[in-house]
């Protein structure tokens, strides 16, 4: 009897997710009705369909779904928190906030509403806040080193890193094996610049799903006086985004110095780039698994080169712009004198990965926020902007001079780099590419930065023609743009006197 129930229950919760794919919103408030448990015990049925909302980016549907089943069972606060989760990840933290208020009110220390509060107080801005949520957690469930680790997380956020490392340290304490935890806890480290480390607890992350299928027996050890690499095929694998590649090429010419035949597999939209880097052998993009005798993921090569003389890499300019495309765009600027601003002000959203979507929100700006600018003398702008932030420029009437077009890879776009005199960017793969080429880059970041960006510096040990302007309030980026404008403004009367 019991097994038929749960049989009956799985073929309509498949029913559910086939009616949420198909967009029969009406049978989806019908089925989500009769599965639905009136006292709020377990799991409210439309939260099966949050992972299908999230990878086909339909949010604000089930957002809608939830709010209709709400109208009609206000008591349920599982449609409250689920509605929550979904604002929150939507970016109107206000409402979310409000909402999992209410939830909490009804169900005082309800664990997932209160982690879902304190992730949206993180969101925000608003660590403090965030910490207290999470403390509360806590002392619920002394024992979880989950919410130890997070508790670690947000101490970091407020730049307290040497708190927050003590922190990750316990909650490791607890339980050792957990990768996540361990990526965290490398995080942490790197960003507070214990870089031997915090490559060494990088390597958790292939403990996750989705970082590398090659055997790890292969993976390239520690670069030292013993390693002999004459002659060995060392592959060279695109792990996440084209930032890191970009990033972590400076260690190709170091491996071929070592003797090392080097096979770079990645995207193609990067492929021409990665072939002029020096010592470089061949570039692959898809197809099948070359020979190596080594495999090394580019976010690996740190931790590879952390004890040899150049534990940074080449310096660069080690990537260089095609000859004959930067003559192109050579001709297509040549009777600009001003100052030449290249601009990029949103990151690519990635609206069906949660985590790299709400970062986004974060990062990005819009183009109008960019709007001080544009009143300045002796300057010109360009767009380096692509993606459908680059459609903002369409929507505003505004001076920027748009050849991205013309800019099918990133070879394209290095050469039209090549003919600027800085480039202005939030936190994108344009910053390290312009930053391997040596170009002057002004990086409009976030509070609570990524690693490699670190905490209490302006300068950057990765890109010595790098500036960073950072937020002194979440979401606000009104003193960077002011910051912005007056460089500038200087180096426009410097160019120009």
């Amino acid at each position: 009897m019991n097994m038929g129930v749960g049989k009956g229950q799985q073929t309509e919760q498949a029913s559910l997710s086939e009616a949420f794919l198909s967009g029969d919103a009406d049978r989806c408030v019908e089925i989500a009705r009769r599965l639905a448990v009136v006292s709020g015990v377990g799991a409210h049925p439309l939260e099966t369909l949050l992972p299908i909302a999230e990878v086909h980016d339909r949010r604000a549907e089930l957002l809608d779904l939830s709010d209709r089943l709400a109208g009609a069972a206000p008591q349920d606060c599982r449609l409250l928190e689920l509605g929550a989760t979904l604002l929150m990840q939507l970016g109107d933290l206000d409402k979310a906030e409000g909402r999992l208020r209410d939830a909490l009110e009804r169900r005082p220390g309800h664990l997932p509403a209160l982690s879902v509060l304190s992730c949206t107080l993180t969101q925000a801005g608003r660590f403090d806040e965030a910490r207290n949520v999470l403390e509360q957690m806590l002392a619920l469930d002394p024992r979880d080193p989950s919410t130890l680790s997070n508790i670690a997380y947000i101490v970091a956020a407020g730049g307290d890193l040497h708190g927050a490392i003590n922190l990750y340290r316990q909650a490791i304490q607890l339980k050792p094996d957990h990768p996540q935890m361990r990526l965290n806890y490398s995080i942490a480290l790197l960003k507070a610049g214990y870089f031997q480390q915090g490559w060494s607890e990088h390597e958790w992350r292939f403990r996750l799903p989705g970082h590398t299928s090659l055997p790890m027996a292969q993976l390239l050890p520690n670069i030292t006086d013993t390693l002999d690499l004459r002659g060995k095929h060392v592959l060279v694998t695109q792990e996440e985004g084209y930032g890191d590649t970009f990033m972590y090429l400076r260690f190709l010419p170091l491996l071929a110095q070592k003797g090392a035949i080097i096979r770079v597999w990645g995207a193609d939209i990067m492929a021409d780039l990665c072939a002029r880097v020096q010592g470089v052998a061949s570039v692959q993009c898809g197809g099948t698994t070359p020979h190596y005798d080594y495999h090394c993921p580019f976010i690996s090569l740190p931790r590879a080169f952390v004890a040899s003389p150049q534990p940074f890499g080449a310096d660069p300019p080690y990537i260089a712009a095609d000859p004959a495309k930067s003559a192109y765009f050579a001709g297509k600027l040549l009777d600009d004198r001003n100052l030449r601003v290249g601009l990029v002000w949103s990151g690519a959203p990635r609206r069906d990965q949660t985590e790299p979507f709400m970062l986004d929100q974060r990062r990005s700006m819009k183009l109008e926020t960019l709007r001080p600018l544009f009143d300045l003398t002796k300057t010109s702008f360009y767009s380096l902007q692509k993606g459908i932030a680059a459609n903002q420029l369409a929507e505003a009437e505004t001076p920027i001079i748009d050849l991205m077009p013309e800019c099918r890879t990133m070879d394209d776009t290095a050469a039209l780099i090549d003919n600027l005199d800085i480039v202005v960017s939030v936190d994108t793969s344009v910053v390290h590419l312009a930053g391997a080429m040596n170009k002057p880059v002004l990086l409009m970041d976030r509070v609570n930065p990524c690693w490699r960006w670190m905490t209490d510096r302006q300068d950057s040990p990765w890109y010595p023609s790098l500036r960073i302007l950072r937020q002194t309030r979440a979401w606000d980026w009104g003193d960077v743009v002011s910051s912005v404008r007056n460089l500038l403004n200087i180096e426009a009367e410097r160019k120009t006197s």
